[in-house]
């Protein structure tokens, strides 16, 4: 690989129907697309299928697939637009990792742990206004 390789978050909105048929074969798609481009594929796997907030190409529903691997940073641009000629990806976003946090990020990924954050339950205290900013959230560790 180039000199100036990244490690690249790589989060997939995938047709449900077409996930719902043939999860290998879109598991497939999305790492040949990676590999095609020179990536490493580095952890690879379905985070959630949900319904999505307002449709994408006609669609309701996702399947959320995400995806870490080491790419030559010239290469993303080619990598984004054979994304965007895909019929079975909806949406793609690709976020390059700072590299101090590369190891426990893929260390996390490969345990196959999700975070969800779980709202924190309305208290009775009628002073705090609803429109700040500075409502909590928990958050826990749920293994797959």
């Amino acid at each position: 690989m180039e000199e100036n390789t990244g490690v690249y978050e790589g989060l997939f909105i995938l047709d449900a129907n077409a996930f719902a048929k043939d999860h290998d074969g879109l598991e497939r798609e999305v790492n040949g697309l990676i590999e095609s481009a020179g990536g490493q594929i580095e952890v690879s796997r379905l985070w959630e299928e949900r319904r999505l907030a307002y449709p994408v190409k006609g669609h309701r529903k996702g399947a959320y697939w995400i995806t870490y691997f080491r790419l030559p940073t010239s290469k993303l641009t080619g990598l984004t637009h054979d994304c965007e000629i895909q019929d079975n990806i909806l949406r793609q976003l690709f976020i390059r990792l700072p590299g101090a946090l590369v190891e426990p990020i893929l260390e996390h990924a490969r345990s196959g742990g999700v975070v969800r954050a779980v709202p924190v339950s309305e208290s009775s205290d009628d002073s705090r206004d609803e429109d700040t900013e500075d409502s909590e959230e928990v958050v826990e560790e749920v293994g797959v």
